[in-house]
This record gives C-alpha cells, structure tokens and sequence, in this order.
C-alpha cells in the first residue's frame, strides 16, 4: 500500500494531488474514504495499530514523530502537531472526539502521552512544552486547555511577550476527571482519581481523589 500512494502521487499533476488530498482527506466521510486515510496513516505514523479511525478534515504535522495504539479514534477535524522526536503517543483504547487540538510546541522537549482508554470531548486543546502525560482511564469532557506554559508579567515597564514564561512538564494521574471549560496551567499537577469542576483553573498540584472547584482551583472534599 506503500508503493501504491508513492506511485499514485507521483504520476499526478499537482492541482489533481490538491483535489484528492481535499476530496479523501479534508470533506470526504464516506466509508471508502476513510480506508483511505486508514491506509494512508499507516504509512506515515511512526507505528499504527489495529482498528484505528481518522475522520474527515484532520491535519496531522509530522506523523513520523506520531505512535497511535489500537482502537484509536481521531474525530473530524482534529490537529496532531508532533514537532519533535518525543512526539505524541496515543496509547490503546483512546478516543479524540471533533476539533481536539495536540500541539508538543517544543521541538527538543515537548511531547504528549495519552495514556490507554482516555477520553478527550470536542474542542480540548493540549500543549507539552515541556511534557503532558495523562494517565490510563481519564475523561476530560469539552473545551479543556491543558498548558504546562505560563507567561511572566512582572515587570510594567517591558512587553509582556517578550518577559517570557514559567514552564514545566504537568502530570494527570490515572481515572481523573475534569470538566468542560476548565484549564490545567503550568505545575498543575492532578492526582490519580481526582475530579476537576467544570471552569475550574488549577494552577497548583491537585492531591489524589480529590474533589476541587473554583479560580484558582481548590480541594472542597476528598473521595477517599
């Protein structure tokens, strides 16, 4: 299958490579379509297991750096961005739903490990400059911002852009569960089978099986 995408690509012109790269890749949901994309992928990932689904409108940045487990499924629309060798690691049983945003930002330090059987809702973006591991079992529902970057602000007298940025690797531990619209920042840190409130920021480590709410997030009870 290899052989038939380099001699498939090479012996068309560019503007019909566009059309079938819109067509397969970018508007197509049919059945056959996504065989394609399958077969595809499994070509370019860095390793590909069994019983993977990539749906329509992805955009997958240097897949070479990407390992994808099996019954692995990528939702319409979703954006992979691997920009090193750690890349991203989609471990067995994961489950990106639409418009889920992945993004190692750094190329020498960043990566992404998603560990077996999590769930990621519509619209969550995740960064790993310096590293994000989630663990096995989590559910993370719509719209969540995980960043282990926060930017420096102070000194009044310089931009803030240029004052730079605290950042370290962040850690969710196993069965955790954070609700839609929260934000884990830089040290935010969340014990194993915690939950997080829907809007909640957690800007410091979270204690395992912990229940926390609230800007900034605090624990209001324990589950154990």
């Amino acid at each position: 299958m290899e052989n038939f995408f380099e001699n498939a690509f090479k012996n068309i012109d560019s503007e019909s490579r566009e059309s079938f790269y819109k067509t397969v890749f970018m508007n197509d949901d049919s059945e056959y379509a996504a065989k394609l994309r399958i077969e595809y992928y499994k070509t370019q990932f860095k390793s590909m297991g069994e019983n993977v689904t990539i749906g329509k409108g992805v955009n997958i940045i240097n897949p070479q750096f990407i390992t994808v487990g099996d019954n692995v499924s990528i939702g319409d629309n979703c954006t992979l961005i691997a920009r090193g060798e750690k890349g991203i690691t989609l471990s067995d049983g994961v489950r990106l739903q639409h418009r889920v945003y992945l993004d190692t930002e750094r190329r020498e330090e960043g990566y992404i490990q998603i560990g077996k059987g999590v769930y990621i809702g519509t619209g969550t973006t995740l960064f790993g400059h310096r590293g994000l591991e989630i663990g096995d079992d989590c559910l993370l529902a719509q719209n969540i911002t995980l960043t282990p970057y926060s930017h420096i602000f102070d000194d009044p007298n310089r931009i803030i852009y240029s004052q730079g940025g605290h950042c370290e690797k962040v850690t969710i531990g196993k069965d955790v569960y954070i609700g839609m619209r929260a934000a884990v920042m830089y040290s935010g840190n969340i014990g194993e089978g915690s939950v997080i409130g829907a809007g909640s920021v957690v800007v410091k480590p979270i204690p395992p099986y912990s229940v926390a709410v609230g800007t900034p997030a605090k624990v209001i009870k324990e589950r154990k």
